[in-house]
């Protein structure tokens, strides 16, 4: 059976009545007969009994005919349900962005967007690269904002660059300098994140280029903790321009090539986007078209 036969089920017990029931579907008696009929072989009991002015369900019938209204009401609420997720005017997209970005790119983004299309819903999910992959293999989340452009099928969209520096405490010997070399921190105790959150793995590579290994004395997840850290006098960090100096810290500039950082949107290639979640990635899209796209982030 079909949800249409039970769909039709119900039809014939709520008019008692074959024609009246075929009339209020449009279509033809014979067609509603022959569905009916096959209804009752395949769940092997007789469902009505005619009567003079029409039919009444059996004991059968009445069980069958409470299963389907159950059904078919189901049905139409999923479907209704499932239309406000995948409306593109008042559906759902979901999107997950760095720790790092809460307070800058991320509300900017968000406050463009809710102006443009104000009936979509964003769920957001805050949380490191790792756990982001993992939500995209998961289907988690549709469309995220990373500093890493993940291993395998991902799209990516150049948003932004960030300068990363040295910030040292106030107190620190280098106060009175603008920038330093990557290779003078081998004597520094560093505080940085844990490995494989994506800000370590530039920080790593810095390093390693510059033939530095040095003390790691603290790690945390959060960017803005490392930079507290810093400010209490307990070692020095590389992080995002945009961080120096929220607690009292000094910026450093780092004598690096590589000493930056990109922010990107990113998507699933190998799955079609929810039309919310299309017409979210288009309008960031047109938004940043001014960005310039040449430098694209080595994948991990």
């Amino acid at each position: 059976m079909q949800l249409r036969d039970l769909d039709w089920l119900v039809s014939i017990g709520d008019h008692q009545h074959v024609s009246a029931a075929a009339d209020a579907l449009g279509v033809s008696q014979p067609t509603l007969s022959r569905a009916l009929a096959r209804c009752e072989a395949e769940l092997g009991a007789r469902l009505f009994d005619r009567v003079p002015d029409g039919v009444r369900p059996t004991p059968a019938g009445s069980l069958v005919l409470d299963g389907a209204r159950d059904l078919t009401t189901r049905y139409a609420r999923l479907v209704g349900s499932l239309a406000r997720v995948v409306d593109p005017d008042t559906g759902l997209v979901r999107l997950a962005f760095l720790d790092s970005m809460a307070t800058s790119l991320v509300p900017s983004l968000l406050r463009a967007f809710h102006a443009h299309a104000p009936q979509v819903r964003v769920e957001l999910r805050q949380e490191p690269g790792h756990d982001i992959v993992r939500d995209f293999e998961q289907g988690g989340v549709d469309l995220a904002i990373v500093s890493d452009l993940p291993p395998g099928p991902y799209g990516w969209h150049l948003l932004q660059e960030e300068r990363l520096v040295l910030v040292v405490p106030a107190t620190h010997r280098w106060c009175g300098r603008t920038a330093v070399d990557v290779a003078e921190l081998g004597g520094e105790e560093l505080i940085t994140t844990p490995p494989g959150f994506g800000s370590r793995r530039l920080v790593d590579g810095l390093l390693r280029e510059a033939g530095v290994a040095p003390t790691i004395s603290f790690e945390s997840q959060d960017l803005a903790t490392i930079e507290g850290l810093v400010a209490a006098g307990l070692g020095v960090g590389i992080v995002p321009e945009a961080f120096a100096g929220q607690s009292g810290t000094v910026g450093l500039r780092l004598d690096a090539a590589g000493a930056r950082r990109l922010i990107g949107l990113t998507w699933r290639t190998d799955r079609e986007l929810a039309p919310p979640a299309e017409r979210f990635r288009a309008f960031v899209l047109r938004q940043a078209a001014g960005t310039p796209t040449r430098a694209t982030p080595t994948r991990p």
